[in-house]
């Protein structure tokens, strides 16, 4: 038997996104390549390959490159330059809130949600039943979606994508949707589908925790390129060392700064002194940013 082909497989992958200075010129810079802009590169020539059944934590700060990397495999995005295959039924945890009907009901939503995925009527009738019990909606999904909180709306989007049998399962943060007894539930379900039915993933998390937990390959990204592909174990060792290389060295009783002098949320210091600033113990891996 020959290679196993893969599922999933970005051969010389750069994104460019062009910068206006306002909407006017972005307006004209449709019609005319005389516009003057600025280029900014969200990714830089990047190849890798996942095989069916991996699970793989894509890690990086902001601007690194992850969520770009997710958009454009689920052609929400394009690439510049390069060439992406995609070979199987991709469900992503994206924006979960996003792609629904407003006046439509609950109900309606999980078949038009169906259907965009590619699954037929007879398919989405089959998975019904489970996506409201899942959802935990029983009482409100003949309800509009414009009468839903955002929470209901995030529990339903949850329910339709984790259950219309995905082959690719694409995960930005999702996980933390809902309640702490809904984000066990999410938790398990996805283990159960990742496990059980060889579902690839690919997982952008904040947490390293949760990334060894689902995953046993990690992807390391920097400014748009790829600098370290390899176990789970090793990419967050990679990782942490590429971001205290960068780490301002700051006496005890000095703040942490910007570059630009001002003074950082807790979620953009490190990741030691962001949890001493929330008033937690310090943690041994840096949140993603």
């Amino acid at each position: 038997m020959g290679e196993e082909k893969a599922i999933i497989r970005l051969k010389n992958v750069t994104k460019i996104y062009k910068l206006y200075e306002n909407d006017r010129k972005r307006f004209f810079g449709i019609f005319s390549k005389h516009v003057p802009y600025k280029e900014m590169y969200a990714l830089k020539n990047v190849s890798f390959e996942v095989k069916r059944g991996e699970s793989v934590a894509l890690l990086g700060r902001n601007g690194a490159g992850k969520s770009t990397i997710l958009k454009m495999i689920t052609e929400v995005a394009y690439p510049t330059k390069g060439t992406i295959e995609v070979n199987g039924r991709v469900s992503a945890l994206l924006e979960l809130t996003s792609g629904f009907d407003m006046e439509l009901t609950g109900r309606e939503n999980i078949y038009m949600k169906g259907q965009l995925c590619g699954l037929t009527n007879s398919e989405i009738a089959e998975q019904e039943d489970a996506i409201i019990k899942f959802s935990g909606l029983h009482e409100y999904i003949d309800q509009p979606v414009r009468t839903y909180s955002s929470g209901m709306r995030a529990r339903l989007g949850f329910a339709i994508n984790v259950n219309i049998r995905p082959e690719i399962l694409i995960v930005d943060e999702a996980l933390s949707v809902g309640d702490a007894a809904f984000r066990k539930k999410c938790r398990k379900k996805v283990d159960k589908i990742i496990r059980e039915d060889n579902v690839t993933m690919l997982f952008v998390t904040h947490s390293a925790k949760t990334a060894k937990e689902f995953c046993s390959r990690g992807i390391v990204m920097v400014k748009g390129k790829l600098v370290y592909d390899g176990d789970i174990d090793s990419a967050l060792e990679e990782y942490k060392k590429r971001y205290s290389k960068k780490k301002k060295k700051a006496t005890p009783n000095e703040e942490t700064t910007a570059p630009d002098g001002s003074v950082p949320a807790a979620t953009d210091l490190p990741a030691p002194a962001a949890a001493e600033k929330a008033g937690q113990d310090p943690v041994s891996v840096p949140a993603e940013q």
